[in-house]
């Protein structure tokens, strides 16, 4: 298991929270999901082989998100 730790732009609110843990949280190799909306961030626990970083990214922008490199 790997620990991932995204900056992500435009998230606000407990809306933008529940989207994205959500999609996140669905896919395959994820077994948690954390938020902090001050720090901008998103800290995926997952397995890198089932849930590769560039997957997670594509959830994340999928919910109207920016995940900054």
């Amino acid at each position: 298991m790997a620990t991932t730790i995204l900056k992500v732009e435009g998230m606000s609110c407990q809306h933008c929270v529940k989207a994205v843990t959500g999609a996140v949280g669905e896919l395959e190799g994820v077994s948690g999901v954390s938020v902090d909306l001050e720090a901008k961030t998103v800290t995926v626990d997952h397995d890198p082989e089932k849930a590769p970083i560039e997957k997670i990214k594509f959830e994340i922008d999928d919910q109207g998100y920016d995940v900054v490199e």
